[in-house]
């Protein structure tokens, strides 16, 4: 597969947006996706964080499988604050706000010694198409924070306010180099990478070998049919889709259907990264 790199200009710009705003923020919330919390995780973010207390979102828990707690466990073991998180879960509101009035407490409580009363206020950023626009809007309880299902949407700083708190919503950012291209594929496979860049048969054999090697029950439940090589199992999706051109297999179609099969979760709960992606992405 192509060495995968995606680092637009605009990314450069939101990294010293962020270093020059988050002196106003009292801790920051990075926005992880819980099918692959090391791939998501961007370095690069930390020195801007510095001292602020984080909050580890693991978000879209509903599409991951035990790998994903078992990720978070291992960085609560570690010290870090990491929390299991679906937007649509009941009560996953009431949970998060939770969290964040804990993460805070320290220093809105030093505020309110000196005579300062202002809601708690925090940076929430991540790597693109993870959800942190959605989970802005679930705390807004509005459509205050644009979003969709694509990488980039948002382009720009936005606060929102969130009844106890202020959100500096981010445009999302990838670090500059995407050094190990394991992790570089989950992201495109998640959609953190703009597909508009990549070679989607590529991303989607790429995907079917290991989903393959891991997951061959989610294949065999949505297609039928689970095969070693990932070029006869895309064939074989095209077939049974009935995405046929001439006769032929239509691949680009079969292409699509994979790739969105999976980000939709119709091949089952995954977790694509390891413990050990964790530890080496620095997360525990």
């Amino acid at each position: 597969m192509k060495t995968i790199q995606w680092y637009p200009g605009h990314m450069a710009k939101a990294m010293r947006m962020m270093e020059e705003n988050v002196s106003l923020c009292d801790a920051v919330v990075f926005v992880l996706d819980a099918r692959a919390p090391a791939s998501t995780f961007n370095p690069k973010l930390l020195p801007i964080a510095g001292s602020r207390p984080i909050l580890y979102l693991l978000n879209k828990s509903d599409l991951a499988d035990r790998g994903a707690a078992e990720i978070a466990a291992a960085m609560r073991a570690s010290g870090r604050r990491a929390l299991l998180f679906s937007a649509g879960a009941r009560g996953g509101a009431r949970l998060l706000r939770e969290e964040m009035a804990s993460l805070a407490r320290e220093r809105t409580e030093r505020l309110a010694a000196r005579g300062v009363g202002r809601p708690a206020r925090f940076l929430v950023a991540g790597i693109p198409n993870t959800g942190k626009s959605t989970v802005i809007n679930l705390l807004a309880g509005a459509g205050k924070a644009q979003t969709g299902d694509r990488a980039g949407v948002t382009r720009a700083k936005q606060w929102v306010k969130c009844g106890a708190f202020d959100l500096l919503d981010t445009p999302g950012t990838m670090p500059p180099s995407c050094e190990d291209q394991r992790l570089a594929a989950r992201l495109a496979f998640v959609g953190s990478i703009n597909d508009d860049v990549l070679d989607l048969e590529e991303i989607s054999l790429a995907l079917l070998a290991e989903l393959y090697a891991r997951y061959p029950e989610g294949l065999r439940a949505r297609y039928g049919a689970a095969e070693e090589d990932p070029a006869a199992m895309l064939e074989a999706v095209c077939k049974r889709r009935c995405f046929l051109r001439g006769g032929e297999p239509d691949l680009e179609r079969g292409v699509r259907a994979v790739i969105d099969d999976f980000r939709k979760g119709r091949l089952g709960r995954v977790c694509l990264d390891t413990a050990d992606d964790a530890r080496g992405a620095g997360l525990s």
